[in-house]
């Protein structure tokens, strides 16, 4: 992975929509169905903060949530996971180990081969065809 990548607030809501702001850098979420638009053909998907690349669209699938879902992030160390406490709940987060930026959840109930299901925000996301 290439250098960390670190950003004031004020760069980061000049480079980001208001809502990609507020997801990534402020660990919101989107609304349920906010983004269900994403191709379904062959490529990546990256860091809508800094375009690194995350998931591979052959690991995306629909679990009928609202939010775009992934059974398996790309190797490496792209994708970080915390501990969220937030809403009286207790949670993996997932984020973009290069600027940090707040992507959405992972749980334990996807898909085999993995049995995970990262739920992604869609603003969080970038999609780059393959060639």
């Amino acid at each position: 992975m290439t250098d960390k990548i670190v950003k004031s607030d004020s760069e980061w809501q000049a480079q980001l929509s208001d809502l990609a702001f507020k997801v990534l850098r402020k660990h919101g979420t989107e609304r349920a169905f906010t983004h269900d638009n994403f191709p379904k053909a062959p490529g990546t998907y990256l860091c809508a903060g800094c375009g690194a690349p995350l998931f591979d669209a052959g690991t995306k699938f629909d679990c009928g949530t609202g939010w775009p879902s992934f059974y398996a992030h790309l190797e490496g160390e792209t994708v970080g996971e915390s501990q969220d406490n937030s809403w009286f709940m207790r949670r993996t987060e997932v984020h973009c180990n290069r600027c940090d930026g707040h992507l959405g959840h992972v749980f334990p109930d996807g898909p085999a081969p993995t049995g995970l299901r990262y739920c992604i925000n869609g603003v969080a996301l970038q999609f780059e065809p393959e060639e």
